[in-house]
């Protein structure tokens, strides 16, 4: 008996120091971020709401079974990795999708990363404190 292959798409999702690898194959609308269900990884209501934006945008929920890894940063970060990871992997499903997904901004990379802290100071913008006299 031949085993049938079950088509995935790829994506990759990036948010700070998180990195999220997304496939997504059509299904009943199961999400796994590393081995458990998405509301059991992620604790707060808006990351769980951030994870599933993509799906809502494009009217498309319950028809993929999407599975994650995301490694690096904290929870709001991976949330953010993996939305984007998503929307990019919806992309490569249908490329119909892409004027609903762009207009939330959901294809952009967000590129805001913490500022490193310089030598001579306390922090990345703080300056010890001056003493005129």
């Amino acid at each position: 008996m031949a085993k049938t292959k079950i088509k995935e798409f790829l994506g990759t999702g990036r948010r700070k120091t998180a990195v999220a690898r997304v496939r997504i194959a059509t299904g009943s609308g199961k999400i796994v971020v590393n081995g458990r269900a998405y509301d059991a990884y992620f604790h707060v209501e808006d990351q769980r709401a951030m994870v599933i934006q993509p799906f809502a945008v494009t009217e498309s929920n319950g028809k993929f079974d999407v599975r994650v890894n995301v490694a690096g940063g904290g929870p709001s970060g991976q949330a953010g990795a993996v939305r984007h990871g998503i929307s990019r992997a919806l992309l490569e499903v249908d490329a119909a999708m892409r004027p609903a997904l762009k207009a939330q901004g959901l294809l952009t990379r967000d590129a805001r990363e913490k500022e490193r802290k310089k030598y001579g100071q306390p922090g990345a913008r703080k300056r010890f404190q001056f003493s005129k006299r």
